[in-house]
């Protein structure tokens, strides 16, 4: 697909996609297949910040990083780089890393970054939090490649978390989910169930039974997110470690 061919699409927004496993990679390698586009932008969304966290750990100051990411992301569509990605060698988030990196490497795509990801914009990114949510990370503890896997495992609870609300919001539970939600990301026991039940007017066993119905819709969409990008069953269970893993950093 060449720049001048390619459709401009946004990446904003936390839409549902298709969760059978490898789908959204698969798709974001065929131009023609039902979906592409969105495919791309589901991939796009949940890899642009690791990625942009990645170079400004590795060096590159906020505009560079900014300007790297929009032109990586476009050689990607120009090139159908993703055809190449295979399940069977690898998680696709170190296939997208190692081609960023040999994307760096090449000192043409260097000087080219800011004229490519500011002319010829296929596709954009905002970069508005950006910086500001980089500078939530450790100055200096993390290697770009574990600052990449922290922030890749952020995004996909961000997004589990933003799909949960939709969700609850559509079902007219909105208000609901805002108490409630804190239960997703605290330890057990921290937060006693009878001042939510207070603040909601419910039984605290009502309560307990809401929490344990969003932890399990939670997990599942979980599971349905890292699907989109890993081959089999056994690999949704491995990614689902490292994530947590990554978190531990």
């Amino acid at each position: 697909m060449s720049g001048k061919s390619a459709k401009n699409f946004s990446i904003s927004g936390a839409g549902r996609f298709a969760t059978t496993h490898w789908s959204v990679v698969l798709q974001a390698g065929q131009p023609k297949a039902p979906g592409y586009q969105q495919a791309l932008e589901t991939l796009c969304r949940s890899y642009w910040f690791p990625l942009y966290a990645y170079l400004r750990r590795h060096g590159y100051n906020n505009q560079q990083a900014e300007d790297h990411t929009q032109a990586f992301f476009c050689r990607i569509l120009e090139k159908q780089v993703l055809r190449m990605a295979d399940s069977k060698r690898g998680k696709f988030r170190s296939f997208l890393l190692g081609t960023l990196k040999h994307f760096l490497s090449d000192e043409y795509d260097r000087a080219r970054a800011q004229k490519r990801g500011g002319d010829r914009k296929i596709f954009s990114i905002d970069f508005t939090d950006a910086e500001n949510q980089y500078a939530l990370e450790p100055a200096h503890e993390l290697s770009p490649e574990k600052l990449f896997d922290k922030s890749w495992a952020l995004t996909v609870l961000d997004r589990t978390m933003a799909h949960l609300k939709t969700e609850l919001a559509s079902q007219n539970k909105q208000e609901l989910f805002d108490h409630l939600k804190i239960y997703l990301t605290v330890e057990k026991g921290s937060v006693p169930y009878c001042d939510k039940a207070a603040e909601l007017n419910m039984t605290e066993g009502n309560v307990r039974t809401a929490v344990h119905r969003l932890r399990r819709r939670y997990r599942k969409l979980l599971r349905e997110e890292i699907a989109q990008t890993v081959a089999a069953e056994d690999q949704v269970d491995e990614e689902i470690d490292d994530l947590f893993n990554a978190l531990a950093y």
